[in-house]
């Protein structure tokens, strides 16, 4: 009789956020007068508003459950939580990791686009504002993995340094928060964790935070992945440089939340203990799901699905 593998606690560090979303039947470009800059008044009235859940670790967490995962986040949300808690129980996603600030609002993006896809963004941090700060441990034997997604910057340091303490390996996302981390705080993320992920911009964001040139960050850590949009990734572990081609999507509507589904398709090979370039192929799988929706977790697959997909396009041996 086969002994079952131990299963494997996934952390997941990052944001829970609302993603509100308007069309406005007109072009942003109408409205502004160019002379008229230094004392812009503006309203634009949009064809209604459609609320969406978000939130790195939120679209982390969605992903990782299609896959057969039950991760856990590590995340603040505020006094209107109860729908996105409802959408997560309905998911089999875990909630009670998440620190409610009820003083506060869940983060929210408020994202208006025009007919020419032109947008304005306001985005309030509200609960992320505050550290999750619940506890994470780890027992002997036991199987772990992190991710350091963008979120609460004292979150973001403090579990990386709780995941070195506790021999967890972990991946460095910083994303959208590079401009807020100072050099040697995002430094410190990197230095010991297993992969530094981010897309192409973001990395000349890090190396000019950090000062450091790709092989000092290739020394600070086990592995660069860089992702590439519509031309797919790159994974460098200090010796070799694998392409990864992106896997073709049944239809492109909505590219914002390809790399979150990336981050879980790759997280789950590593789960899966598939070398790297195979766990990142698992990602461009994932993500291909995510392009063809409007919105971060409005994808579905099942397994399957997935696996049909991902050996159409990489093989049965990946």
């Amino acid at each position: 009789m086969t002994t079952p593998k131990p299963q494997t606690t996934i952390y997941i560090s990052g944001s829970l956020a609302y993603d509100r979303i308007m069309d406005f039947p007109g072009k942003f470009s109408d409205h502004i007068l160019p002379d008229k800059i230094h004392i812009l008044n503006v309203c634009f009235t949009v064809n209604g508003i459609k609320e969406q859940f978000g939130g790195t670790a939120g679209n982390i967490a969605y992903s990782l459950t299609l896959l057969s995962e039950i991760p856990r986040i590590l995340a603040t949300a505020g006094k209107d939580f109860d729908r996105y808690k409802t959408w997560m129980e309905q998911h089999r996603i875990p909630t009670e990791d998440i620190r409610i600030i009820p003083e506060e609002f869940t983060a929210g993006a408020y994202i208006t686009t025009d007919l020419t896809d032109n947008q304005i963004t306001g985005f309030n941090p509200g609960a992320m504002k505050f550290a999750c700060g619940s506890p994470v441990q780890r027992t002997n034997g036991q199987k772990a993995i992190g991710i350091i997604s963008p979120g609460c910057p004292d979150d973001m340091i403090g579990y990386a340094r709780r995941f070195s303490e506790l021999q967890i390996p972990y991946i460095c996302d910083p994303g959208q928060q590079i401009p807020i981390l100072a050099g040697p705080v995002l430094a410190e993320m990197i230095t010991g964790s297993s992969i530094l992920i981010s897309n192409d911009y973001e990395l000349e964001m890090i190396q000019k935070s950090t000062g450091m040139s790709y092989q000092d960050l290739m020394s600070r850590t086990g592995a660069i992945i860089t992702t590439l949009g519509q031309d797919g990734s790159r994974v460098w572990d200090g010796e070799t440089e694998i392409r990864v081609p992106a896997v073709p999507a049944s239809q492109v509507l909505d590219p914002t939340g390809a790399g979150d589904a990336y981050r879980a398709g790759l997280i789950k090979g590593l789960v899966m203990e598939k070398p790297l370039a195979q766990a990142a192929r698992m990602g461009a799988t994932c993500a291909s799901y995510a392009v063809a929706c409007l919105g971060t977790q409005e994808h579905r697959f099942t397994d399957n699905e997935f696996w049909q997909r991902h050996a159409q396009h990489f093989g049965g041996g990946d």
